[in-house]
């Protein structure tokens, strides 16, 4: 099993090897910023077969645990019997070498269990999807090589992360992701915004990972082992400051990745980058990677309640700020970013209350549904040529396989039944309620616990209303869409719009998303709990109702009116850019500029100065230089009776 875990890590990175090494960027027969079109195909399928291989090995995993293949090793890496454990019993763990590094080794090594193979299904799955669908939405980029390959290796990387065994293994799958991501939201760097965003994006995660890294070498030292069973073997015999400095430390990290609060700015900003990328990091790697080390090491964050404390309030803020700032956007891209946001606060608000079984069940639904919906933003962006949903409105009537694809997702993400969310969501409300409830069963102290479960109820709400007003404005109406001014196609191609879907090649794997999106919550039914399921349904309608109302009084405005005074600052994300640029970017922004001013003045004047010396000097010797050889032979001579005399007179 561990040969056939390698090979699912193995297969995307080496298509990522062969997509750079083995494709040329552009062909010589076709015109000017396109691409040759056997170029494309080399590369589409240099990027999808092994992906395709790569997810059918993961789906076959979890297939051999649950046929009980897999001999136990101890308890769950994750300390407690989840429910993947009662589907997937069982765990295996190989290791390939074992590195000496003083006191504490580095195990290179992989382990598989029922959380690491769900994990893993997820990502393979929506990668797939995403390399299939990017084969007709870039088919005419002329970067397209080098893009699918970069999706390879951040689709092997989240795996690496996914499988390790090893702390330090798992690091170095979590900062390839982190370069990874910074390659492909800047994907389009011609424009200014678009590498800027790459930029933010890999400096406001690097912040975390510094973070993350004295996390992880606090655990190894303090267990004295860098293997993840080792550390969490470990755990009950670390005291609670070791516990609280390690897990606060890793905290970081899990705020960077998965764009908690307050490292939460980069995400909307990352939909500079293509659609489908914004599917594959939204939905199944980068942002999902922190929720998922959380519940990796969570006995060690049980054992550490100031950090599930601080972990409830960050989830607080960040579920009902950005479910509000998602209310107030026009673009749609950015509506479904901040709801990734509000969506991954949601999945630490359960990790806080003492359910990783919830979290991370509420993990998998979003990586199906989040998926489905960047991938069904994609196809309404190509064929109406805007992202502004002002520019949109009564696209059911053409794009027929779309609308009900996106209507599951937005009711998935509402939590509306029969869709996934709405199993899962009510498991984090439960358990969050819970915790509120029972303060002598909560890891939280009561203060903490009844914030959360108070931001946690009115996110339904607002969750409910931005996606009812999304679906409206999008799909319902009257349609402007002839009002948009369309983009310039690429040379040698018919304009996109043509009043009719998208290409069958992004449409397949929206119809294979929509399944999963619909039905993956009644895997999960057994966490269901009725009386917070009744209540997170009504309070959804609730905020979906008040939007319906605003908008039946004047399709033509904007429903987001119903915010009132909250409307600009949510559109604007509270401001929180504008106070980080007043605190840390125009400081270090003087701080560059003074010690540019010092550089200049000390270090480069004493270049100049010596310079200036050198100069000086070379030019008081190059008037001896004259050429004569008659005066060369005359000094030599006077050279030599001074030489004499003084000899002489020195005796």
């Amino acid at each position: 099993m561990i040969a056939m875990a390698a090979a699912v890590v193995l297969l995307p990175f080496l298509a990522a090897i062969g997509g750079l090494l083995g494709t040329r960027r552009l062909g010589r027969d076709g015109p000017p910023g396109s691409i040759d079109q056997a170029v494309y195909r080399r590369a589409a399928w240099v990027a999808i077969l092994p992906a395709a291989v790569s997810a059918a090995l993961a789906v076959w995993l979890p297939a051999r645990l649950w046929a009980g293949d897999a001999a136990s090793s101890g308890p769950p890496a994750t300390g407690q019997a989840g429910f993947w454990d009662g589907w997937l019993p069982g765990a295996v763990e190989g290791t390939l070498t074992t590195v000496e590094t003083g006191a504490v080794p580095v195990t290179a090594g992989l382990r598989v269990d029922g959380l690491a193979a769900m994990i893993a299904v997820l990502v393979t799955v929506v990668a797939l999807a995403v390399q299939i669908y990017s084969a007709g939405y870039m088919r005419h980029e002329p970067r397209y090589p080098s893009y699918s390959a970069f999706i390879s290796l951040f689709t092997s990387a989240m795996l690496l992360v996914v499988y390790a065994g090893d702390l330090l293994v798992l690091y170095v799958g979590w900062e390839v992701m982190g370069l990874c991501s910074y390659l492909l939201i800047g994907h389009w760097w011609e424009d200014r915004a678009n590498s800027g965003a790459a930029v933010k994006a890999f400096l406001v995660t690097r912040i975390g990972d510094v973070g993350f890294l004295f996390g992880v070498f606090t655990l190894g030292i303090a267990a004295g082992s860098f293997r993840i069973d080792d550390v969490l073997a470990e755990v009950p015999e670390m005291s609670t400051g070791t516990l609280v400095a390690a897990t606060m430390l890793l905290l970081l990290g899990v705020a960077g990745k998965s764009a908690q609060v307050p490292l939460h700015t980069w995400l909307p900003d990352a939909m500079a980058g293509p659609t489908p990328i914004s599917a594959l990091i939204h939905a199944a790697t980068m942002v999902a990677a922190g929720i998922f080390l959380v519940a990796r090491l969570y006995p060690a964050f049980l054992g550490a309640r100031p950090t599930l404390d601080a972990l409830a309030v960050m989830a607080s803020l960040g579920m009902l700020g950005a479910a509000l700032a998602a209310l107030a956007q026009d673009d749609l891209k950015r509506v479904l970013a901040y709801s990734t946001v509000s969506q991954l606060a949601y999945m630490a608000g359960g990790l806080a209350a003492g359910s990783d079984q919830a979290a991370i069940f509420h993990l998998i639904t979003h990586g199906a549904f989040k998926a489905l919906l960047f991938l069904c933003a994609g196809a309404l962006i190509h064929v109406v040529g805007s992202n502004l949903m002002s520019d949109m409105g009564g696209l059911r009537r053409t794009m027929t396989v779309t609308f009900p694809a996106m209507t599951i997702g937005f009711a998935a993400l509402a939590g509306l039944p029969p869709a996934s969310g709405f199993f899962s969501k009510d498991a984090v409300l439960a358990a969050v309620e819970h915790a509120a409830t029972h303060p002598e069963a909560s890891p939280l102290t009561d203060a903490a616990a009844w914030l959360l479960f108070a931001c946690a109820l009115l996110t339904v709400a607002v969750t409910g209303a931005y996606a009812a007003r999304a679906w409206l404005r999008t799909f319902f109406g009257e349609s402007r869409v002839d009002n948009v001014a369309l983009p310039e196609p690429p040379p040698g191609v018919a304009h996109v719009w043509d009043g009719r879907e998208a290409p069958p090649s992004m449409l397949w794997p929206i119809g294979v998303l929509a399944v999963p999106a619909l039905l993956l919550g009644f895997a999960g039914a057994g966490l269901l709990e009725w009386s917070s399921a009744v209540l997170s349904v009504l309070v959804a309608l609730l905020g979906a109702g008040v939007v319906y109302a605003a908008w039946r009084a004047d399709p033509a405005a904007d429903p987001a009116r119903v915010l009132g005074p909250l409307r600009v600052p949510a559109e604007r994300a509270f401001h929180v850019d504008a106070v980080y640029t007043w605190l840390f970017v125009r400081p270090v922004l003087w701080l560059a500029r003074v010690v540019a001013r010092a550089d200049d003045a000390v270090v480069d004047g004493a270049v100049r100065g010596s310079g200036g010396v050198t100069v000086g000097a070379a030019g008081l010797l190059r008037r001896a230089q004259t050429g004569n050889a008659q005066l060369y032979l005359t000094g030599v001579l006077a050279g030599l009776l001074i030489l004499v005399i003084g000899a002489v007179v020195l005796g």
